[in-house]
C-alpha cells in the first residue's frame, strides 16, 4: 500500500476525513494463547444444534471453533440433504455461503487492491465505474459501499436481470439512491454487487479468478471457489429447487445465478475447514503458514470498526459489528471488539481478534423448501462457544 494511502487510512480511524462515519479505537489485537476448551459448555452448543436439527430449523449443520493456530473443535450434525434423498452431514460438506462471499470474497480482494495502492477508500465509486455516476450517485465512495452507507437500495428488482447479467449490471448503474450517501446503515446487496464490478475493473480480471489467485490458493482453500465443478457436487449441501432441479452446487441467490454465479454479494462455495483457514489469515493479520495475502496495516484498516455519527450500527470495511445482523456474536463475545458475517442459506462465522479465536456454524437451513430458521440458533451457540473458550458471561 502507498504511503498516501495508509495517511489516508490513518485519517479515516480517527474520524476526521470524512463526516459521515465515527471510528472508535481499531479493535485489539491479542498476541496469542493456548486456549483450552469447556468441553461441556462444547457440549451444550453440540445440545442446541441437536435440538434446532429436531425442530426442523435446518436439516443439519457443521461447527467449528478454532484458534490463530488451528481447528480445536469441528463436528457435523444432521443430515446434509433430506430431499430428494437423505444423506447424513460429513464435516467436509461444502456449502453454499450466500452473504458470507462479501467479506470472503469480495471485501478481501478489495483490501489486497488497497494494500497494493490500486483502490482508495476515498475514491468515488465513478471513478473506476464511470457509468455508476449518476442519478445521485456522483458522490459515494468505495468506503460508503464497504460500510453499507452509500445510501443504495437493498437489491434491484429481478426483473432487471431478465435479459441476462449485463442488463441487471446495467440498472444498477442506472439507479437511484434511497438515502444521501452517509447518513443511513441499509444493508445492500446492490453495493456489493457495485463492489465486484470494481474488482473486476481494478484487477483486470473477474472477481473469481482475482479471488482464486490472490486469496484462496495462496491460502490453501482448496474447497473454496465460485461456479463449483460438478466432480464434488457429492459433498455439497443442497438448498431448494430451481425451475424442477435441485440446486446443488449452483448458487441460490438469483441475481447471482443471473450473474453466472460470480458476483460481490454471493455466488461463493466453502468448507469449516477452508474458512479456518481465512480466519486464522486475519488472526494472523495477513498472513498463514508464512504466505503473505495482506500486510498488517491492511488488515487493521479492514477490521477497524465505523460507526453512523450517533454511535449506531457499527460496520468494518467487510464484516458485522454490531447491528440487527450480528446474532453470531452472541452474549459473550465483546461487543464493538469482535466482527463477523450470515449468509442467507444459514451460515456465518464469528472472529474474537483479541482473544484469537473464531467460530464456524455453516447450515443450509433453506432446505428443502427455503422455511429454516437460525438466527436464534446462532445467538446461542456463539453464547455457549464463547463462554467454552473465554468462560462464563460477566467474567
Amino acid at each position: 500500500m502507498t504511503k498516501s494511502t495508509y495517511r489516508a487510512a490513518s485519517i479515516y480511524r480517527i474520524g476526521i476525513a470524512i463526516g459521515f462515519v465515527m471510528c472508535l479505537s481499531p479493535v485489539a489485537w491479542g498476541e496469542g494463547a493456548a486456549l483450552k476448551p469447556d468441553l461441556a459448555k462444547l457440549a451444550e452448543a453440540d445440545a442446541l444444534i441437536d435440538a434446532a436439527v429436531a425442530q426442523g430449523q435446518m436439516p443439519g449443520a457443521v461447527l467449528c471453533v478454532g484458534t490463530d493456530q488451528g481447528i480445536i473443535y469441528q463436528k457435523a450434525f444432521g443430515h446434509r440433504s433430506v430431499k430428494p434423498t437423505t444423506q447424513p452431514m460429513t464435516v467436509d460438506t461444502i456449502f453454499d455461503l450466500a452473504s458470507l462471499s462479501k467479506p470472503v470474497g469480495t471485501s478481501t480482494s478489495a483490501m489486497i487492491l488497497l494494500d497494493e495502492g490500486k483502490l482508495s477508500l476515498s475514491a468515488r465509486v465513478g471513478t473506476y465505474l464511470p457509468a455508476f455516476a449518476n442519478h445521485g450517485k456522483e458522490a459515494i465512495t468505495i468506503e460508503q459501499l464497504l460500510l453499507h452507507q452509500g445510501g443504495l437500495i437493498p437489491d434491484n428488482p429481478i426483473e432487471d436481470f431478465k435479459d441476462g447479467g449485463a442488463a441487471g449490471i446495467a440498472a444498477i448503474m442506472r439507479s437511484t439512491p434511497k438515502f444521501a450517501p452517509g447518513t443511513h446503515f441499509v444493508y445492500s446487496d446492490v453495493g456489493f454487487m457495485t463492489l465486484g464490478e470494481v474488482v473486476k475493473k481494478v484487477a483486470g480480471r473477474p472477481l473469481d479468478e482475482f479471488a482464486k489467485e490472490r486469496i484462496f490458493e495462496p491460502l490453501g482453500m482448496r474447497d473454496t471457489m465460485y461456479n463449483p465443478p460438478e466432480a464434488l457436487r457429492s459433498r455439497m449441501a443442497p438448498t431448494e429447487q430451481r425451475a424442477g432441479h435441485w440446486m446443488v452446487g449452483e448458487v441460490h441467490d438469483p441475481r447471482a445465478y443471473a450473474l453466472g454465479g460470480v458476483a460481490g454479494h454471493a455466488g461463493l462455495f466453502s468448507t469449516t475447514a477452508d474458512l479456518s483457514r481465512w480466519c486464522r489469515m486475519i488472526l494472523n493479520r495477513g498472513e498463514l503458514e508464512g504466505t503473505r495475502v495482506m500486510s498488517q496495516e491492511a488488515v487493521e484498516t479492514w477490521t477497524t470498526p465505523h460507526y453512523l455519527p450517533d454511535g449506531t450500527n457499527g460496520r468494518t470495511y467487510g464484516f458485522d459489528v454490531d447491528t440487527a445482523y450480528s446474532s453470531p456474536r452472541g452474549e459473550r463475545f465483546e461487543k464493538g471488539a469482535t466482527f463477523g458475517h450470515t449468509g442467507f442459506t444459514g451460515t456465518s462465522v464469528w472472529i474474537d481478534p483479541k482473544n484469537r479465536c473464531f467460530v464456524i456454524l455453516l447450515t443450509n437451513s433453506v432446505h428443502p423448501e427455503g422455511k429454516g430458521k437460525v438466527i436464534a440458533l446462532r445467538r446461542v451457540v456463539g453464547t455457549a462457544v464463547a463462554e467454552a473458550l473465554l468462560g462464563p458471561v460477566g467474567k
